[in-house]
């Protein structure tokens, strides 16, 4: 039996699951000005996994770079969900979220 699509898999579960609370600890407390960071770890993620011979760590490295370049993405939808009310204000950067009389 193959098990490298299975390992593959669940370790692409376990990433996306584990980006989840980087991309919210992230817009809290460095707010959307972190972005950058997320874009340069997964370039070399990326760049990482073309270069590894290694057929399993080859697409995790892949899937770790994909990641950080989708959480990208959502930690500006995640400064919405905050200016929404769905997750708590970092009160000492209140001043960069926009009120929601503002919105409207």
């Amino acid at each position: 039996m193959n098990y490298s699509g299975l390992i593959i898999a669940v370790i692409t579960f376990l990433v996306i699951g584990l980006f989840h609370p980087i991309v919210i600890k992230g817009e809290y407390y460095f707010g959307t000005r972190c972005w950058w960071v997320f874009a340069l770890a997964g370039v070399a993620f990326i760049v990482a996994s073309l270069l590894v011979e290694d057929s399993m760590v080859s697409p995790i490295l892949g899937v770790v770079g994909c990641s950080c370049l989708w959480s990208i993405l959502e930690i500006f939808e995640q400064k919405e969900r905050v200016e929404k009310g769905w997750f708590p204000m970092n009160p000492k950067r209140k001043d960069e979220y926009k009120k929601k009389e503002d919105k409207e």
